[in-house]
């Protein structure tokens, strides 16, 4: 080969050598974000082994096993035949997965011009769990993971089980991509205005459906948890607050009657008040409308559509309620969206592997469950790290 004839084969290396280095620098990342949820059974015959998944767990029924064990199997057997007779309403088995999965596919579609995302949908109790979905991730490939709940407000109970299990099925399946946890997005600008909309939306429908002499009280209704949960140092009952302070400062009306209350007591020992019902009796007692609003669900499910739509309305109308409203859960609303595409884009960004949705800690230092406090959160499929407060 003369001197001509290799000079002219090195620049040809050179630029295809440089040719795939742009295409390498140009390439979008390829991004696994995995949203949790708490699943719902698929059909009848799943309600009882979905109730005890859910009542098995350590973060929900906290005694050692194997007396936990027992205790999942009576609180399924006696909650069994109510939760298929909700189910039945819905015809025999929950929406979540499939409002999930709607969910999924419009957050890939927000954020499918920037990255190479596949958004995967990740359940708690039922199919499909944390195993499936992270050997599903594993399969795919990505060069980053980011864990999204679609819980706002952080629970040791929710969003703490869920990453629990995760770091778990992450580890089995041999998935080692660079993570970042969303813990909570309670007050996020992008949830509060889309929350705000929709509640504000259906306040100005109620209130046209009124006689103008009538109050319209807003309960803004969510899960509860017993009181020594919170007790021992679970931030979710102030993330609520927080969540209710930001929705109706962003809402905008001058003196909007309001309360926070929960739902949904399934163990006799003493839960977070005030319940629901112990509201609905007041607005009757008080001769005020209701609009219910679910601020702790972003998708609808039994304890919207059954627990909302049916039960309490039928004891509001017991109570003397004049009136019965509900506002709609988030679902696939395009400000709800977009708020979770940001979410995954401050993730991205930030410099820690465990982010709120303003970056560090948000929680009191009273809130000593605050993932932020914990070192078992370290992220899945990597060394431990210690995470910052």
């Amino acid at each position: 080969m003369d001197v001509t004839t290799a000079a002219e084969a090195i620049a040809d290396i050179e630029r295809r050598t440089g040719e795939r280095a742009r295409r390498a620098r140009a390439r979008k990342p390829r991004v696994a974000v995995v949203l949790f949820n708490l699943g719902g059974p698929d059909k009848p015959e799943s309600v009882r082994p979905f109730l005890y998944n859910l009542f098995s767990d350590p973060a929900i029924i906290r005694v050692s096993s194997p007396l936990r064990q027992v205790l999942a199997w009576l609180i399924t057997w006696r909650r069994t035949p109510i939760a298929a007779e909700n189910y039945a309403v819905l015809g025999g088995k929950s929406p979540l997965l499939e409002l999930t999965e709607e969910q999924a596919a419009a957050l890939t579609a927000a954020l499918s011009d920037e990255l190479d995302i596949r958004t995967f949908v990740c359940m708690r109790y039922w199919h499909p769990m944390s195993d499936e979905t992270a050997r599903a991730v594993r399969a795919w490939g990505p060069d980053e993971v980011v864990l999204i709940p679609l819980y706002p407000q952080f629970s040791t109970t929710t969003t703490g089980s869920s990453l629990d299990a995760w770091r778990d099925a992450a580890a089995r399946a041999g998935l080692v991509a660079a993570t970042r946890i969303v813990c909570c997005y309670h007050s996020d600008p992008g949830f509060v205005a889309a929350t705000a909309a929709l509640v504000r939306e259906s306040y100005i429908k109620a209130r046209a459906e009124l006689d103008p002499s009538l109050t319209l009280r807003v309960l803004f209704s969510a899960h509860g948890l017993p009181e020594s949960i919170v007790q021992k140092g679970d931030p979710y009952q102030w993330q609520v607050e927080r969540s209710v302070a930001a929705v109706v400062e962003a809402m905008g009306i001058p003196g909007l009657d309001h309360v926070v209350c929960y739902q949904s007591r399934v163990t006799p020992q003493k839960w977070i008040g005030p319940s629901t019902e112990e509201e609905l009796k007041r607005a009757g007692a008080d001769k005020v409308a209701v609009l219910v609003v679910p601020i702790a669900f972003v998708s609808e499910h039994s304890e919207t559509l059954v627990e909302l739509d049916v039960e309490y309305r039928e004891q509001a109308a017991e109570f003397g309620v004049p009136a019965y409203f509900r506002s709609p859960a988030q679902n696939s609303d395009k400000g709800f969206i977009a708020a979770l595409a940001g979410l995954v884009r401050h993730a991205r960004a930030a410099d820690r592997s465990l982010c709120s949705f303003r970056g560090p800690r948000t929680c009191p230092r009273s809130a000593v469950d605050c993932p932020h406090a914990r070192r078992g959160y370290a992220t899945a499929g990597r060394a431990t790290v210690a995470l910052e407060d």
